[in-house]
């Protein structure tokens, strides 16, 4: 029997996502431009499937947010935690994406358009499963239930 709560399993999964998208962000013809990919800066003509231009620095951070993912979905507190502060830091791309054009000397992720799209995407999805999860934790308690006495 699955004793995995629905946390656990959104965390499970975007970890999985991240580490893959970490994964391929590093495999050529999957990323164009691998050859002339940069650690870190807007100059990075890196792009994953042609689309989401990354870095180095893009896809280690995409390595770390899937082994913490993976990491945390190993108890239902963790995994909720990593939905919370994962879709909060999503947000924060977001809206750093749309203050920072993808030539501006500040973005040094590197970022595109076709990114902050992603990044409101991805910082809804994390914000729903923290979100539809957190209903079904404050129903699961530690402390087993005892029937009530026979009559």
């Amino acid at each position: 029997m699955n004793n995995r709560s629905l946390a656990q399993t959104f965390t499970l999964l975007f970890g999985l996502a991240f580490l893959a998208v970490g994964v391929l962000g590093f495999i050529p013809g999957i990323t164009t431009d691998l050859g002339d990919i940069e650690f870190a800066g807007k100059d990075s003509p890196s792009e994953l499937f042609g689309i989401f231009q990354v870095s180095i620095l893009h896809n280690i951070v995409h390595l770390l947010f899937g082994i913490a993912g993976i990491a945390l979905s190993r108890t239902a507190p963790n995994a909720l935690m990593y939905l919370l502060y994962a879709g909060v830091i999503y947000v924060v791309l977001f809206v750093y994406g749309l203050f920072v054009g993808a030539d501006d000397d500040a973005n040094f992720i590197p970022i595109n358009n076709a990114d902050d799209w992603l990044h409101l995407v991805l910082a809804l999805g994390l914000l729903g499963g923290w979100y539809l999860s957190r209903r079904e934790e404050e129903y699961v308690t530690d402390e087993p239930v005892t029937p009530p006495p026979a009559p």
